[in-house]
């Protein structure tokens, strides 16, 4: 997000949005009333953060000047309602074709999601790591009694879940095939639980 960034930075990254062609060190250097040498430094440190790409060069009378462009990922720093769609997709999705069959839907494409990622069974460790590169914070916890839980400490599809459930079914589906077990949903945040427990049941 755009916050964890400088107020520079933010205005820096703000006006490459509106010019989507691309601006000159001395064109952000007006815009921003700062010198040159502050805008370098700037572009250098979030082109290396993946935020910054150099796009083409402007020919000029003299020297051509050197274009810099929003990258795919600085783009996505700005607000998007991807959210807001998912959440009208599965309403509809739902009216149409009821309750029951969206829940297989959400199954079929955790099943699917989970044959992407992996082409083979894999152990409660190797899941965490998947689900941490998707954005939860998911660890491990080994049980006294010799069980393996995966605790997750945050649902990336916690707003979305809240108002339709049976998008829970897909991490169900994604873990469940991906440990090549039935998954045990043992504690869960949208029924007032502190965290998302699983565990999996391979025999």
């Amino acid at each position: 997000m755009l916050q964890g960034l400088g107020r520079t930075q933010q205005d820096l990254l703000g006006a490459l949005l509106y010019q989507s062609g691309g601006m000159s060190i001395d064109e952000l250097a007006n815009h921003l009333a700062v010198t040159r040498t502050a805008v370098r430094q700037h572009l250098a440190a979030l082109e290396r953060d993946g935020l910054v790409l150099r796009g083409e060069t402007r020919p000029t009378g003299r020297r051509p000047e050197q274009l810099y462009q929003l990258s795919p990922r600085g783009r996505e720093l700005f607000p998007r309602q991807y959210q807001l769609l998912a959440n009208l997709l599965i309403g509809e999705v739902a009216s149409l074709i009821g309750h029951d069959a969206l829940v297989q839907l959400m199954r079929g494409l955790g099943r699917r999601l989970a044959g992407e990622i992996e082409a083979q069974v894999i152990d409660e460790t190797r899941i965490a790591q998947h689900m941490h590169e998707t954005g939860y914070e998911a660890e491990v916890f080994f049980r006294s009694g010799g069980e393996t839980e995966i605790v997750a400490h945050n649902c990336v599809f916690h707003h979305l879940a809240a108002l339709h459930p049976e998008v829970c079914e897909l991490d169900l589906a994604l873990i469940g095939t991906l440990g090549g077990g039935k998954v045990e949903h043992l504690e869960c945040m949208l029924r007032q639980g502190q965290v998302c427990r699983f565990r999996i049941d391979r025999d």
